[in-house]
């Protein structure tokens, strides 16, 4: 016994999950907040353990990234190298994900 009638077509070619995902973010046109999620998630991976320890909040609004650090000096050695920062964002996460960098 058939479980598929002949007449039915059935896709046979498949699509990994991610680029399927992709599509889907796309689509919905969810991509960019979900990149500034992901930029939030791995800020301690993006930065390391000692910036990560030191940073109280982060939070994105219209492509701007609000850090703010608790650690004077951490502060101004952040400030100093904001365009390594965003370079550092724009290689992993992709360009146009955070334009601009703002620490409080």
């Amino acid at each position: 016994m058939k479980r598929y009638s002949p007449d039915s077509t059935r896709r046979r070619n498949t699509t990994p999950l991610k680029e399927v995902f992709e599509e889907l973010l796309d689509t919905y046109r969810l991509k960019d907040k979900f990149s500034e999620k992901t930029v939030i998630k791995e800020w301690d991976q993006l930065m390391g353990k000692t910036v990560a320890s030191r940073t109280e909040s982060l939070s994105v609004r219209q492509k701007i990234l609000y850090v703010k650090i608790v650690s004077g000096p951490l502060k101004k050695e952040i400030m100093m190298n904001k365009s390594k920062v965003l370079t550092l964002i724009e290689d992993k996460y992709g360009k146009g994900v955070i334009n601009d960098l703002v620490i409080l």
